[in-house]
């Protein structure tokens, strides 16, 4: 062919599939291309042509297929397919694809010239098309279309340029978590971290079933073509070597046993004490509903909270507020509600200027905690026993284990762990080690409406997360019912399979129209990203975990999860948290 020649910028970028089509207009930004006979091209082929220009060098541009049409030449009538597919009347099948510009270069853009040889890009050709050439880290996400690995750039989720990734799809259909937790399987392992992946961490919270509490267990069903594709991108398949997991204590049991029924081994209880609770200021996020904060009654919430952290002290594994001690979150709601019935002291609780009626709101709502937080915040477990969830101290991994637990009391261990997570950061002052922090039912925590504590520690992570080496990988069903800010400083964009409604939302205009009818249709494992180094959102299909992600394919536990950190502390640690003496129970 005449444009296939060395001295241009298209080198043997692969097998020619067609000339620019000379029927329908030709912009730099977008072009169609008639598909030669016996050839095809399909939805996210990367294509390549290049335009010559006098006096200047030629002009090679690239772009990804995002529609594809076939039709008869010489047909006037509908009815005319049962003539042709007869044979008594003469026509030609043509195809013809449409091509979305994502690289010209140089940069000047011209049309393609119509009749110009259009190529299926491969090999380097097809990494310059993708900007795949210009990406110094790449971490590889998955395979195209074309069966090539697609990578994304490092320097728009580890905050160089850009953080965090919002992720949606229709839940159990979308594989939202196993995409969230195979993209932090592909940073910690592929190297683009360099040194930092040692100490590097990620907090993900389980919010449906125990499905990620086997992260660290290899996938029983992993098979050879599963390996090789791992192989493929360059990375091996296994567990996520580092892992720790924790779970809220059992309901009634006294001795803070993990509620967890599939996973024996390797299991932490978290909690947090009554002296915590009060010393930390953690009563806002027992309101931690967006409703709650258009309430009157939060100056209520605010001036107890106060009130608790100044005259609380620290009493036998509980507190002592004026002078009672309190040895359980319903003893200390007790006090509370009964000091704010009194006549004497309700103004000291919640100040002269609140109505009784607001005063009244907030009681009922606090005595409707007890049952939904009393195992979480405890006045008669070990205060020195190791209970607190700490990234900084923890494995690579840290799973939180929320799905045994009511709504409230989801709400209330994401708001507080990440408020804590976030303050460390900030106290360090630096992006490194970086933080991923995946969460999924983003919609339900941080609301396009209203307002709440924990959607301000998310919105603070959102907009100053990246600074800090904090990153969110926020997933949910219904980007457009998540605060938008949250979603607009999402450098990375991520759709799996949509509800017909949710797709045609705004939220959603970075897809091109096919790609929108396509989501609707997606199969588990196909994903969309959008990253700001391609104008077009590539198509993937990332490889099936190589992780247990649930109790049924988990193979054998390695050595490490035999042992927890419950399992090398003092047995005889019980409440209290004076000398040693007093810790021992006999």
């Amino acid at each position: 062919m005449t444009d296939d020649r060395t001295d241009g910028r298209i080198d043997s970028p692969g097998e020619p599939v067609g000339r620019v089509l000379g029927t329908a207009d030709a912009t730099p930004l977008q072009f169609w291309t008639a598909v030669s006979p016996g050839s095809y091209l399909q939805l996210d082929d990367v294509v390549v042509t290049r335009r010559d220009l006098p006096d200047r060098e030629p002009v090679t541009i690239a772009g990804v297929v995002t529609q594809v049409r076939a039709r008869h030449e010489g047909a006037q009538f509908e009815s005319d397919v049962f003539a042709i597919a007869d044979g008594t009347l003469p026509a030609q099948v043509q195809e013809a694809a449409e091509i979305t510009t994502t690289r010209v270069d140089p940069e000047l853009y011209v049309p393609p010239a119509p009749g110009a040889t259009v190529y299926r890009a491969e090999g380097d050709a097809r990494a310059r098309a993708l900007h795949f050439d210009r990406m110094e880290r790449r971490i590889p996400m998955g395979m195209g279309r074309d069966g090539v690995p697609v990578y994304l750039n490092a320097d728009f989720l580890d905050g160089s340029r850009g953080a965090h990734v919002s992720i949606s799809g229709i839940s159990g259909v979308a594989t939202k978590t196993s995409f969230a937790t195979f993209l932090l399987y592909s940073v910690f392992r592929s190297g683009v971290l360099g040194g930092d992946a040692v100490n590097a961490k990620a907090l993900i919270f389980n919010v449906k079933g125990e499905d990620l509490l086997f992260l660290d267990h290899p996938n029983a069903r992993l098979d050879d073509p599963t390996r090789a594709a791992y192989a493929k991108l360059g990375l091996a398949a296994g567990a996520f070597p580092d892992v720790r997991v924790y779970a809220p204590p059992r309901v009634g049991d006294a001795s803070g046993t993990p509620d967890v029924s599939s996973r024996l081994t390797g299991v932490d209880a978290f909690y947090w004490t009554l002296s915590e609770f009060c010393a930390d200021r953690l009563l806002p996020y027992v309101f931690a509903d967006a409703d709650d904060e258009r309430q009157q009654y939060t100056m209520v919430v605010h001036s107890v909270t106060a009130h608790l952290a100044r005259y609380a002290q620290p009493a036998d594994g509980g507190v002592s507020v004026d002078g009672v001690r309190l040895g359980s979150y319903a003893d200390l709601v007790d006090h509370v509600v009964e000091q704010l019935n009194d006549d004497e002291t309700r103004g000291d609780w919640a100040g002269s200027a609140v109505g009784l009626g607001t005063v009244n709101a907030f009681a009922r709502r606090l005595i409707g905690s007890k049952k939904d937080l009393g195992r979480l915040i405890r006045g008669d477990l070990a205060t020195r026993r190791p209970h607190s969830i700490n990234t900084a101290e923890s494995a690579q991994v840290t799973v939180v284990d929320l799905h045994n637990l009511p709504d409230r009391a989801q709400r209330f261990v994401v708001g507080v762990t990440l408020r804590g997570e976030f303050e460390r950061k900030e106290k360090a002052g630096t992006a490194k080690p970086l933080l991923f922090v995946v969460l999924d039912e983003l919609n339900k925590y941080a609301p396009r409406e209203g307002s709440s504590p924990i959607k301000e520690v998310l919105l603070d992570i959102a907009e100053r997360g990246r600074s800090l080496g904090v990153i969110l990988v926020g997933a949910q069903q219904t980007a457009s019912e998540v605060e938008r800010r949250i979603v607009t400083n999402s450098a990375i964009r991520v759709v799996g399979r949509l509800d017909p409604a949710e797709a045609s939302r705004p939220e959603y205009g970075f897809l091109p129209p096919a790609q929108r009818q396509r989501a609707l249709l997606a199969k588990p494992g196909t994903m969309f990203v959008n990253q700001p180094d391609i104008p077009v959102p590539l198509c993937l299909e990332f490889p099936f975990p190589a992780w247990a992600t649930r109790v049924s394919e988990a193979g054998r536990a390695p050595s490490e999860t035999l042992r927890s950190i419950t399992g090398s502390i003092d047995p005889f640690a019980v409440v209290g948290s004076g000398g040693a003496d007093d810790d021992i129970p006999f």
